[in-house]
């Protein structure tokens, strides 16, 4: 039986952490979906098609990769409709932790043979958020800095987004 999994986030925008995943996930799952949540009430940074189109770029040459999107739709619901039976979910924090906890139980209430598999970043990345790497933009040496964050694509767009010097 192939083991199929999904990592969803909103990827706005994608960062070294969320590459670092996608990496795991492609080698733990035969097939492996990074799903774009998309979230009516927030306000993004980055368009769906812009957040697709970075991660496209970001994980060439990860060949059981794909990307797709959704909106206001629990995750087990989406896994459960694309016949995936895994749920990848990263854990940066006992805040993580608690959350995550809680979702896993909500989801298995809703599925039980969809299995929610944690993995624990490296340190270097642990920290790592788009809320954060966002933030780190405008003073003087952001480049630098947020350069360590994200994946060429992301800085590159960072660039010709915020770049005003």
């Amino acid at each position: 039986m192939k083991k199929k999994g999904v990592y969803a986030g909103s990827f706005d925008p994608i960062t070294n952490g969320h590459m670092w995943m996608i990496s795991e996930g492609s080698q733990l799952f035969d097939e492996f979906v990074v799903v774009i949540g998309t979230n009516p009430e927030k306000n993004y940074t980055f368009t769906t098609e812009e957040r697709f189109h970075l991660i496209e770029e970001s994980i060439k040459g990860i060949d059981n990769v794909q990307i797709d999107s959704m909106e206001n739709r629990f995750l087990v619901k989406y896994a459960e409709n694309i016949g995936a039976n895994y749920i990848l979910r990263g854990i940066r924090s006992e805040e993580d932790y608690s959350f995550e906890r809680v979702m896993r139980n909500i989801n298995g209430d809703m599925n039980s043979n969809i299995t929610t598999v944690f993995l624990i970043p490296p340190r270097e990345i642990a920290e790592v958020s788009s809320s954060m790497v966002k933030g780190l933009i405008g003073p003087d040496g952001w480049r630098e800095v947020v350069n360590k964050y994200v994946p060429l694509p992301v800085y590159r767009c960072f660039l010709d987004r915020f770049d005003k010097s």
